[in-house]
Parts: C-alpha cells; sequence; structure tokens
C-alpha cells in the first residue's frame, strides 16, 4: 500500500496512540512513588510483577482482593477539572474493602477510559492514585488507558481498579470473631466518599437547579468543592488498631449506608445496635436530605452519613481502640454495641435521633 494513502487510519478513527504515549510517561513519576521492595520491573510492561517470596513469612498466606470504581463522581470531576481527586476515591473504594477482612493491602492496577486522551489529565489521574496508594500502603504495578472515541465525549472519563492485599489465615477478621458485649467504633467519614452520587445529582443539580461554584456557607467553600472531598483512606488505621489491640471485624460503610454494611459482618443471631446520638452528620447530608425532601430512611441506605469504617472490638478493647485512633488523626468515637438478635431484627439497626450542632 502506498505511503501516501488517504485510506481510514487510528487516528482518523479518533485514537491518538501519541497522546497515550506522552500520558505514560507523565504518569511515570508518580507510580514510581509508590514502589514497593517487592515490585518488579518498572511501568510499560504487559504485566505487573510481584515477588511472592515475600509471603513466605506468613505460615497460612490468604489473598485478598476487591475491584471498584467511583460512579458519577468523576463527572462533577469533569465538569470542575480537577482530576487528582478522583484517584484517591479509588483507591479508598478498593482498599478499604480489602482492609475489611484485615488483609494488608499489596498493590493495585487501574483501567482509566477516556473519549480522547489529554496527556495531563490523565497523568493527574495516574498522580491522584499513586498519592491513595501510599497512604494505603500499597504499589500500584500497572494499569490501562483506553481511549474510547465515539462512544465517551472528548471530555468524558472513568475510572476503575482492583487490588490485592494478605492476611494471615489464623488472623482473619469477620463474623465468626464476633461476640456479644463487642463494641461498635465509628469512625468519621471525609464527606460523601464515593457513594450515593446519582442521588445527589439529581437532588442540588436537576431538583434545585444549585451551581457547583456556589459557595456554601456551611462548608466554608463552594459545593464542588464540598462534593469532590476525597474518600478517607482508612487501611494503615484500621491495620493500626490490629496491632495494638483485639479487633473482631470492621466494616467499610460505601453503597447502601451504615445499617446494611454493618449487617454483613453481623452472624446469625447477633445484633449491631448503633445509636444516632453519638454523633452529628456533616451539614452536607443535611443539605441533600432537606433540598430533596429526602427521608431519613432513604438517605441512610444511600449515604454514609458521617461514618465511613466500622471496627468492632471487644468491649475491653474500646478505650485503646479509641486512643490508637485519636494518635493517628482519626476521629472516632463508640456508636453501639453487639446485642443478641431478636426474631425481627436483620443485623444491624441505627437508633434514635442524631445529635445536633451546636
Amino acid at each position: 500500500m502506498s505511503e501516501t494513502s488517504t485510506g481510514a487510519s487510528y487516528a482518523a478513527a479518533g485514537v491518538d496512540i501519541e497522546a497515550g504515549d506522552r500520558a505514560v510517561e507523565l504518569m511515570k513519576e508518580w507510580v514510581k512513588k509508590t514502589q514497593r521492595p517487592e515490585v518488579l520491573g518498572g511501568l510499560g510492561g504487559f504485566a505487573g510483577l510481584f515477588d511472592a517470596s515475600a509471603l513466605k513469612r506468613y505460615e497460612r498466606p490468604l489473598l485478598a482482593s476487591a475491584t471498584d470504581g467511583v460512579g458519577t463522581k468523576v463527572d462533577l470531576a469533569r465538569q470542575l477539572g480537577v482530576y487528582d481527586s478522583i484517584g484517591h476515591d479509588l483507591v479508598a473504594m478498593v482498599m478499604d474493602d480489602i482492609v475489611v477482612c484485615g488483609a494488608e493491602p499489596l498493590f493495585m492496577t487501574d483501567y482509566i477510559c477516556v473519549g480522547k486522551v489529554h496527556p495531563e489529565r490523565v497523568a493527574a489521574i495516574v498522580k491522584g492514585i499513586a498519592e491513595g496508594c501510599v497512604l494505603a500502603g500499597c504499589a500500584l504495578v500497572g494499569g490501562e488507558t483506553a481511549e474510547h472515541p465515539g462512544l465517551l465525549g472528548p471530555d468524558d472519563f472513568d475510572v476503575a481498579g482492583a487490588g490485592t492485599g494478605v492476611v494471615e489465615a489464623d488472623r482473619l477478621l469477620g463474623p465468626d470473631r464476633i461476640r456479644k458485649g463487642d463494641a461498635v467504633i465509628a469512625m468519621a467519614s471525609s464527606g460523601l466518599h464515593s457513594n450515593g452520587y446519582s442521588l445527589v445529582r439529581h437532588v442540588l443539580f436537576d431538583r434545585a437547579q444549585l451551581r457547583i461554584e456556589k459557595h456554601i456557607e456551611d462548608f466554608g467553600r463552594t459545593l464542588g468543592e464540598e462534593l469532590l472531598e476525597p474518600t478517607k483512606i482508612y487501611s494503615l488505621d484500621c491495620l493500626a488498631l490490629t496491632r495494638t489491640t483485639e479487633v473482631h471485624a470492621f466494616s467499610h460503610i460505601t453503597g447502601g449506608g451504615l445499617a446494611a454494611n454493618l449487617a454483613r459482618v453481623i452472624p446469625d443471631g447477633l445484633h449491631a445496635t448503633v445509636d444516632r446520638a453519638t454523633w452529628t452528620p456533616a451539614p452536607v447530608f443535611d443539605l441533600v436530605g432537606t433540598t430533596g425532601q429526602v427521608e431519613r430512611l432513604e438517605l441512610e441506605k444511600t449515604l454514609n452519613m458521617g461514618v465511613g469504617m466500622i471496627a468492632i472490638v471487644p468491649e475491653e478493647s474500646a478505650d485503646v481502640a479509641l486512643a490508637t485512633l485519636a494518635d493517628r488523626g482519626v476521629d472516632a468515637w463508640v456508636a453501639g454495641e453487639i446485642t443478641d438478635r431478636d426474631d425481627h431484627e436483620v443485623g444491624a439497626a441505627l437508633t434514635g435521633d442524631y445529635a445536633h450542632s451546636n
């Protein structure tokens, strides 16, 4: 075929290979910051390599894996032109699931899908993912950036990730360890995290017609800045708890809300009661509920309501657990307890009314 052919090409179809290569070059410095000693090779291979001989120190190592995305929160990032915070969200959604069973995060990979590769934007997303990996203690060993012209608009994108962790078999946390009388410790969320944004966007933008640039007095910043607040990464905080005191279970509060996610780790015959009066949800939750006239139960099964992670510990370990979290700068409190389950109960429930802020 002639070199001057005017036939179809990948570039003419909307895929810019050179832009993709430029994005890879820009992200390399950030990926390098996440490296652990077990990681072999560099960015650009067909697969990320992790030296599994490091697991020889375990008697019976169990690998834990999880995958997730950030949901429609990415659309707010696109509107505001802020891309790195989404990376923090992605790491939190994956690695905070992994740590629930007591596993140490080891490594993760990412998948970034865009309508058109803007190298600096892709690099900013990866920068956020890399920074999140550092906060979670894991390595970013690879990923994929896919350009889908015609399927996505030039500025549209989505992100997903998968991670792996490891836990010693006899240190696996979960329902089997929970006992009557255990304390339910709540760890404060940093805001909405990465769930319920379809409801949030519908209420605030479609119905109330609020502007994303609007300054909200209760937030002390714009609506958009509040909504893009990165998801708290609890991985290393949870692992610190397992080293300093006895922990029976964790629950990551994501889609479905506090009661539903807590119920996932409560064994048959027991019930977790959480007292709303032990905390005051941040103003953003009230804004969504009041503006959309959303009933409290609907709000609670959609949003985290100010609690991002739960630890269940023996009652006598609660003080040490709270002190450990306080030393790490995590706002936490005893929010409830584990009791016997009645026939009509479903594992976990919220009781009382939320405390009011002064």
